[in-house]
């Protein structure tokens, strides 16, 4: 495995990239990896290695560069921890049209590089950043072939009120514009993602014509694919690792 961490010049400053993939030649097909809201961290780093392991360009960007922010350690629970109330601050500072900049960025980079594929390309985004995984499908859609949202939030949103859409569409507007294939895994019990969502998500999909899956995982709670988190579930995380893969060597190859 080849790993490194770039840094990598965008308008609003430098962002840091942690960047894997198999030993060889390649080209191998990219697949950009949005963090959660707790940031980078070595748990997103071996996640972003399995996926590499499996064939492809992983591209894991810090999204808090514009603060100055990166690691944070580990992960409080508590809803009033400082770190938890930065954390929101710093989620809640982001919105989709900087990511769609700093995506625009980070494939213009990769361009550059003989390892990566100039080809088809997948997206992952968990938490947070399901909703970026989403609006990276529909924005790339002659290109992005495969976006998963795992537990992800604000899926719905009204644009009147959701400062973080900064005039985009809602995400589960933007999935019925995908021309790839697209998967929403869903923790049953999910109090940042009620699954009264999903109707919303399914209708926008279907109208759209939209190739892809929602499944919801019994039993389970937020951030159930992070083992580090203490709503982990050994079983579930792994039957997302299996769609998620699985949709990647469909689209990908």
């Amino acid at each position: 495995m080849i790993e490194r961490r770039i840094e990598v010049d965008t308008a609003s400053g430098r962002m840091h990239v942690f960047v894997c993939h198999p030993a060889g030649p390649g080209p191998f097909p990219i697949v950009l990896f949005f963090m959660d809201a707790a940031g980078i961290r070595e748990e997103l780093r071996d996640m972003a290695r399995r996926i590499a392991a499996a064939g492809y360009y992983v591209m894991l960007p810090n999204l808090y560069y514009r603060s100055g922010e990166e690691e944070f350690g580990s992960f409080a629970a508590d809803l009033e921890s400082p770190l938890v109330i930065r954390l929101l601050e710093l989620m809640d500072g982001l919105t989709i049209p900087m990511v769609k900049a700093d995506t625009d960025v980070l494939l213009g980079h990769a361009a550059s590089d003989p390892c990566a594929s100039r080809g088809p390309f997948g997206c992952v985004g968990y938490c947070m950043s399901g909703q970026y995984a989403i609006n990276t499908a529909a924005h790339y859609s002659g290109r992005a072939a495969a976006a998963a949202s795992i537990y992800g939030v604000r899926l719905v949103a009204d644009a009147t009120t959701s400062p973080h859409l900064a005039g985009e569409a809602s995400p589960h507007i933007t999935a019925g514009r995908a021309r790839g294939e697209v998967y929403f895994a869903w923790a049953e019990m999910d109090e940042h993602a009620p699954l009264e969502w999903i109707q919303q998500i399914r209708q926008s999909m279907a109208d759209g014509g939209v190739v892809g899956d929602i499944e919801v995982y019994p039993g389970t709670l937020h951030g159930f694919a992070f083992p580090d988190r203490p709503t982990y579930d050994h079983a579930a995380s792994e039957h997302h690792w299996q769609r998620l893969l699985a949709l990647f060597a469909r689209r990908l190859g």
